[in-house]
């Protein structure tokens, strides 16, 4: 089964299924919409009260030649009242490279963690867990260089280094700001299972040496005048990730059911801190679809930080519940209801909200990863 659902990218299976059909004057087209409304304002989060445009993403995609193809996805978002256009992507990939390599150029979504190489669109549930909208952004994309080497064993094992200049993440004079590294392994337990399990390294250069700099950095942490950007870094983060899924006899278009879990780390946050001073954050999430076209999910969260005060820290904590149910009419359509229930020591807008979600494709959609 896992020939059939390995986590390639999602620009790597639709050029592998529809590659074909476009081409240089004919480009894969696609929008997808994200709309909402939500009943209150809750912590950390990067969807306002009320009706809100989320993540609406319009994308061309096509191979160029027999060695390249190539993406944008620029991005349509509501913040703090005013319209937002961002280009998420475009980049430069290559095609067919000897030894499982692959190479990528551009800007892209980096692929530490489980969900960050993943589009926003293709999440279970309305916002990325607390630790990832803290210590990530809820995503995180730069501009940079990719490696990627696909090994030949009997499982599926890929290992990838990536460099970027790091803007997206924190501002600073690094000409290469940032480097990431991660590997992942997967396989089958049988025709109904598989899993796959990951560990990523990212080194942040750019995080402030000097109290001038740090305080600049203090003033952007607690703006927050960008609906992108971390809020809370560090010179290293250390992600871990775990995913098993479940399906009668592999048939996940009738039932399925995935259970994954990520923790986060951070440490080494500026020249002020200990080695008490330290980010932590993890989630556990489970989502069962029961039917084809409904599903249901839980997940719980909890996220420590450390906010920084001139030269010490303040503790803060957020524990957050989310359950949703969702209908999918087909693989185009998704409306989906969510509870979230926020405790929290250290921020003062955590609340209970209700969330109702809509998230449509039109044109092209290719698959999603693993």
């Amino acid at each position: 089964m896992l020939n059939r659902i390995v986590p390639f990218t999602a620009l790597s299976l639709a050029l592998l299924t529809s590659g074909a059909e476009a081409s240089e004057l004919n480009p894969d087209v696609s929008l997808t919409l994200d709309g909402h409304y939500k009943q209150n304002d809750t912590a950390l989060s990067h969807r306002e009260q009320g009706f809100g445009l989320g993540h609406t993403e319009l994308s061309l995609s096509s191979p160029i030649d027999d060695l390249f193809s190539g993406q944008l996805t620029t991005v349509f978002e509501e913040h703090d009242g005013e319209s937002e256009v961002l280009i998420e992507e475009a980049y430069l990939q290559t095609n067919g490279l000897p030894l499982g390599l692959n190479v990528r150029a551009g800007r892209f979504l980096s692929q530490v963690g489980y969900l960050n190489g993943r589009h926003m669109h293709e999440d279970d549930f309305v916002e990325r867990p607390a630790a990832y909208r803290a210590l990530l952004g809820s995503h995180y994309y730069d501009t940079g260089l990719r490696i990627n080497a696909l090994l030949h064993t009997p499982f599926y094992w890929q290992i990838g280094a990536e460099a970027f200049n790091g803007n997206q993440l924190s501002e600073g004079a690094e000409d290469i700001g940032v480097y990431t590294l991660n590997t992942r392994v997967g396989g089958d337990f049988s025709a109904a299972q598989s899993w796959q399990a990951g560990l990523s390294y990212l080194h942040n250069r750019q995080i402030s040496t000097d109290e001038e700099n740090h305080d600049h950095a203090l003033d952007h942490e607690h703006g927050h005048d960008h609906s992108h950007g971390a809020s809370y870094t560090g010179k290293n983060l250390y992600i871990a990730d775990a995913i098993w899924k479940w399906s009668p006899n592999g048939n996940t278009r009738e039932q399925q059911f995935t259970l994954s879990a990520e923790y986060l780390y951070a440490d080494d946050l500026n020249t002020f801190a200990t080695s008490d001073d330290y980010h932590e954050g993890w989630y556990v999430s489970g989502v069962h679809q029961f039917a084809p076209q409904w599903s249901a999910g839980i997940r719980y969260g909890e996220v420590d930080l450390r906010e920084a005060h001139g030269d010490h820290f303040h503790s803060q904590r957020l524990k957050e519940t989310d359950v949703m149910l969702a209908w999918s009419r087909s693989h185009f359509s998704t409306l989906r209801l969510q509870y979230t229930h926020q405790s929290a020591t250290g921020f003062s807008n955590a609340d209970n909200t209700v969330a109702l979600q809509y998230v449509v494709s039109l044109g092209a959609h290719g698959a999603h990863g693993y």
